[in-house]
């Protein structure tokens, strides 16, 4: 009787009932560890197509980039003198350029409030946020608050500010993904930067090695071309839908399976 006994214990020395699993202790555990970044860049670089989708639609429809600011940089330097070809074309991109630099701040402070830009939970919390935005915003579109016709139908002397808030939005959340780049250390791989990525490309000394020596170098490429299938396809579906809102409910479907991803990844061991 005592070898059953004993012989039933070590059956069940490894088992953990599925209550203590999923008990508050263990879930919190797993958000507190840190991912590892050798598979933590995959959603990054489906950022950047998600990057090139967005901005693809966006400067189509109203005028401005919602991620990439040194475009919108010029456009309002361009507004000073009169001279963007969009009334109020600059206010929209001032208007992006602020909320990106909220977000930044934002996000940051933030990643530092809850533990650290590595963390599982702090992915996982950093990108729900996101999706919401682009939910939003889509949202806000899709129900006719903010003309979404592309090309708009819209009088160009008739100026709608209301569609300063999706634009708000997008570019708020794609501060997100830059500062979650940052916060993870994939610094190559900025998800809403191209001119800094070209020239970290082109001019590192490794560029020709062998594929799975440079794996740097691999990620840029990635990033780069990621984005301009982003971009490509932003304007093909609002050519063939002849709507901006199906290329961001593309783009929130993106992020909510981003986010969950931040689950499941490897941990640093």
């Amino acid at each position: 009787m005592p070898d059953e006994e004993k012989l039933e214990s070590n059956t069940f020395a490894g088992f953990e009932p599925p209550e203590s699993r999923f008990s508050p202790r263990n879930i919190w555990s797993q958000l507190s560890e840190e991912v590892d970044t050798t598979l933590g860049s995959l959603p990054l670089l489906a950022c950047c197509f998600a990057t090139g989708l967005t901005d693809g639609t966006l400067y189509n429809a109203y005028g401005t980039f919602v991620s990439m600011q040194t475009g919108n940089t010029v456009f309002v330097a361009l507004g000073t003198s009169g001279q963007n070809s969009k009334p109020y074309g600059w206010a929209r991109s001032l208007c992006s350029i602020g909320c990106f630099t909220i977000g930044c701040l934002a996000f940051s402070r933030f990643h530092k409030l809850i533990g650290g830009g590595r963390l599982r939970r702090t992915l996982f919390s950093s990108f729900v946020l996101q999706t919401v935005c682009v939910v939003i915003a889509a949202a806000i579109i899709q129900t006719g608050i903010v003309d979404g016709s592309y090309p708009s139908q819209r009088d160009p002397a008739d100026v709608d500010f209301v569609v300063l808030v999706p634009i708000a939005l997008l570019s708020f959340q794609a501060a997100g993904q830059i500062v979650n780049s940052r916060g993870l250390g994939v610094s190559e791989v900025p998800t809403v930067v191209i001119t800094s990525l070209l020239c970290d490309l082109v001019s590192d000394e490794r560029i020709l090695d062998p594929l799975k020596k440079n794996v740097k170098r691999n990620r840029r490429a990635a990033a780069f071309v990621l984005t301009l299938v982003g971009a490509i396809c932003g304007g093909w579906i609002s050519k063939a839908t002849a709507a901006v809102q199906p290329s961001l409910w593309f783009v929130a479907a993106i992020k909510g399976m981003i986010t969950v991803s931040w689950l499941f990844l490897s941990k640093v061991e």
